[in-house]
């Protein structure tokens, strides 16, 4: 048996349930959580008791996970003295990791590229290596992505887990159920209207 890394009873709030898993090493969850109004506060929460930012007595996290943040920048920032990829990969990642240099391989990307000339998928894979290179435990979401770059963000993950991470990965649409080691589905205690999101898997 590998490594339990983390361990949940059963995390009961005034929205949500999320039922009882157990995390171990080299393992992908996924979390369904459908797509309306109060998926984000529902992931916000779920993703703050796994990186410990909050306590909950049902859960038990026993080494740190990361949550694969979206690359951000102020509008002053934007406007005025814009954030570099190299400047971002300085601030967020291990320069020694193979990790920090990976997202060099799109041929138009380089040290010097401002990072709100980024789309959905490398903004993405920015965040992702960066944090791959510090931690092997992660949570993520596919947010900003298209299709074929939510399934690049999901093998390298896969492959990642397959040496020794662990992920825990929140799903709208049910695009990656077959793809996990297990898949957890939210139940909602309360009823709450779609949202426009659309499926980054098709």
């Amino acid at each position: 048996m590998s490594k339990l890394l983390a361990e949940n009873k059963g995390v009961h709030t005034d929205i949500f349930y999320l039922p009882p898993f157990q995390l171990h090493q080299g393992e992908i969850i996924g979390i369904f959580v459908g797509n309306h109004e109060h998926t984000y506060l529902a992931e916000r929460h779920i993703t703050n008791i796994f990186t410990e930012k909050i306590q909950d007595k049902n859960v038990s996290v026993r080494e740190k996970f990361t949550f694969v943040d979206y690359v951000w920048e102020s509008a002053f920032r934007r406007i005025f003295f814009p954030i570099t990829v190299g400047e971002y990969l300085k601030k967020h990642a291990d320069l020694k990791n193979p990790y920090a240099k990976k997202i060099y391989e799109t041929e138009w990307i380089n040290r010097k590229t401002n990072i709100n000339r980024l789309p959905g998928n490398p903004r993405k894979l920015l965040s992702l290596y960066s944090v791959l290179s510090k931690k092997e435990n992660i949570i993520l979401d596919f947010g900003g992505q298209d299709p074929q770059g939510a399934r690049t963000a999901f093998e390298i993950i896969r492959k990642e887990c397959n040496e020794g991470g662990s992920a825990i990965l929140f799903d709208l649409f049910k695009s990656i159920e077959n793809d996990c080691d297990q898949y957890i589905k939210l139940e909602w205690l309360i009823e709450a209207t779609p949202t426009s999101f659309k499926n980054p898997f098709v």
